[in-house]
């Protein structure tokens, strides 16, 4: 870093530490008790921390978060000489996840220098913007200051994305395999960084066969014959064991960490430890659609705008003929695999609930109504990362796709780490729109802490205490 913006990103890092540190006080002295997941949470890191380790069936994910929480408060008894009582405590537990969204902040900055650095035109101001906004980002803040599993896992996947961006890749699969103990669904950001060597050698061996046709390079919007081409390509470079075997020996970490994960798969008997029955994967092809638009919303600043929308219906009116066939798919997709989990409909206290009740159970129509927005929120995506190659496109949409549509609970939280790589690879917005953004992310933060802390409810026949959250 250059001093002067050593200096800025120190400010930012410290301002935002300190503010949360005042958020993380009064979250704990409203919030003495476990509150809905750290139910589960809570009490298995606290044996874990008295040495016992008897596990909660109901616990849905393997242990990596206790046993790393462990790692850091237990040692405060020797140093500091603290009891037992005090380091395994639900203050110092939930502060561990304060920790991590220190690490967070401070990988989204080194992510965004290595992913823009070929950008000169970037200022200092723009990168650190960008890291605060993310580090900021509403649905992860919330929960900074809750033990769950989700800071934690974002720190051991953006760990693991930015070891591989430098090469470092046995590094980066260990790291991968810290966030699986987190989460088992972190598989897939393996297969991400895997896709990152495969995207870069495709791109390489797509040029020489361009230039040996003197073509130009389709877009991930181009027309279908651009479609074939690349795929008679990708088939021609798998034939080859020269390619294939190269492909190994670059991504052999990663290649090793999916075959220890499909074989937990197998003697596990499923992907989900504990609780099977409320946690079975399917199908639902509206997950993808749900991401879509709740990434319209919180990037409008980059992705809504008149000359976008102006755009967009120009295209259609030019290929209408693939959207009418999209649109046809997508309302098949809506009418046959629409998914409502018991949970989404039983819990009042998460927005989706609200969500789901308001917006499509108004009418049976609103879930087909919703299709073209939809279509313009996809379209929007793909279009705002044609900066990106065309591989690197196919790659995270496959990831995306597997991340999102097997899970049957809609839940902003699964939306977390699939939105954040995709704003990391955004290209770097003028600060206007950063600003906006910011400004937008704050307003919804201090809404969400508002209506948590202060805009409490009973449930009939229980006296304890519910509130909103995401």
């Amino acid at each position: 870093m250059e001093q002067l913006e050593g200096y800025y990103f120190s400010a930012a890092l410290s301002c935002t530490f300190l503010v949360s540190c005042f958020l993380f006080s009064l979250i704990n002295r409203a919030l003495r008790e476990p509150y809905m997941d750290e139910i589960f949470h809570l009490p298995q890191a606290q044996r874990f921390c008295w040495g016992s380790f008897q596990w909660d069936p109901m616990i849905t994910t393997l242990p990596g978060l206790y046993l790393v929480s462990v790692g850091i408060v237990k040692p405060a008894t020797w140093i500091i000489g603290w009891s037992q009582h005090v380091v395994c405590s639900i203050g110092m537990l939930r502060f561990v996840n304060l920790l991590f969204s220190v690490g967070n902040f401070y990988l989204l900055y080194l992510l965004f220098c290595k992913l823009q650095q070929k950008n000169k035109a970037i200022s200092s101001i723009q990168r650190i913007l960008s890291a605060l906004t993310m580090a900021v980002f509403p649905t992860l803040y919330f929960f900074n200051f809750l033990y769950y599993t989700e800071t934690g896992s974002m720190f051991f996947v953006l760990f693991a994305y930015l070891m591989c961006l430098y090469g470092h890749h046995k590094t980066s699969a260990l790291l991968g395999f810290c966030g699986f103990m987190f989460r088992q669904t972190n598989i897939v950001w393996t297969v991400f960084c895997a896709g990152n060597i495969i995207s870069q050698k495709l791109m390489e061996a797509w040029k020489i066969e361009l230039q040996k046709k003197e073509e130009k390079l389709p877009s991930i919007k181009g027309p279908l014959s651009a479609c074939k081409k690349i795929l008679y390509f990708l088939f021609d470079y798998a034939m080859s064991f020269r390619n294939l075997s190269i492909l190994i020996v670059l991504t052999w970490p990663y290649i090793l960490l999916i075959i220890v994960f499909i074989a937990f798969v197998v003697l596990n008997g499923g992907i989900v430890v504990g609780d099977k029955s409320n946690h079975e994967a399917c199908m639902n092809f509206p997950q993808l659609f749900y991401f879509f638009t709740f990434t319209l919303f919180f990037s409008f600043p980059h992705l809504l705008s008149p000359a976008k929308i102006k755009t967009f219906l120009h295209s259609v009116w030019r290929h209408w003929g693939q959207f009418l066939v999209l649109t046809i798919v997508s309302l098949f997709l809506v009418w046959k695999f629409t998914y409502v989990h018991k949970y989404l409909l039983a819990d009042n206290r998460h927005y989706t609930f609200y969500v789901w009740k308001r917006i499509f159970q108004r009418h049976d129509s609103v879930k087909y109504l919703l299709v073209p927005c939809y279509l313009f929120s996809g379209w929007s995506i793909a279009d705002s990362l044609k900066s990106k190659s065309i591989f690197w496109n196919i790659m995270f949409f496959i990831c995306l796709f597997m991340v999102t549509v097997p899970q049957k609970l809609f839940e902003f939280r699964y939306f977390i780490l699939p939105y954040i790589i995709y704003r990391l690879n955004l290209p770097m917005p003028p600060l206007p729109k950063l600003l906006c953004e910011l400004g937008f992310y704050m307003i919804i933060n201090f809404v969400t802490f508002y209506l948590f802390l202060n805009k409490t409810f009973q449930w009939p026949n229980n006296d304890s205490i519910q509130r909103f959250m995401w």
